[in-house]
């Protein structure tokens, strides 16, 4: 259950400048960082070769694609935030993308999220969203961004 509700774009507009919470904790796994990379392509060995990884890394042992953590942005955000009185929903874009510290395969993360503007545009609302995601332990966020979605009524 997401820690917060929005209804309609006036709903949206009201949650300008607040924290909307943080999702759970979800564990990145090996298999999920392998899948990633065969859907992109992206086969460095810092993420795929644990036992280079265990060896040769600055890291200590694999690491998620920064990409990968930015991919979990959506589904993360979905137990942070639930916004009613549309139709439809798309992510419009990103700002301000940056990946601070690696994310280890084995370690959790979650995201916690804070309205930056709700704009009203033809047929509903654009929302700026600040998300952090945090690596549990980690003295830094794995991921600092500005994520765009666009809502329909």
């Amino acid at each position: 259950m997401a820690a917060t509700t929005a209804q309609g774009v006036e709903g949206v507009q009201s949650l300008v400048g607040e924290h909307l919470g943080h999702s759970d904790w979800t564990t990145i796994t090996q298999e999920q960082v392998d899948r990633f990379a065969d859907a992109t392509g992206d086969h460095q060995w810092i993420h795929v070769d644990v036992e280079r990884a265990e060896r040769e890394s600055p890291f200590g042992g694999p690491i998620a694609h920064g990409y990968l953590t930015l991919s979990l942005v959506p589904v993360l955000l979905a137990g942070i935030l639930d916004v009613e009185g549309f139709r439809m929903g798309v992510n419009y874009g990103t700002e301000k993308v940056r990946f601070p510290t690696p994310v280890p395969v084995g370690s959790r993360v979650r995201a916690g999220a804070t309205m930056e503007s709700a704009t009203p545009i033809d047929g509903g609302v654009q929302m700026n969203v600040a998300v952090t995601v945090e690596v549990e332990g980690a003295s830094k966020p794995a991921l600092v961004a500005t994520v765009v979605y666009r809502r329909y009524l």
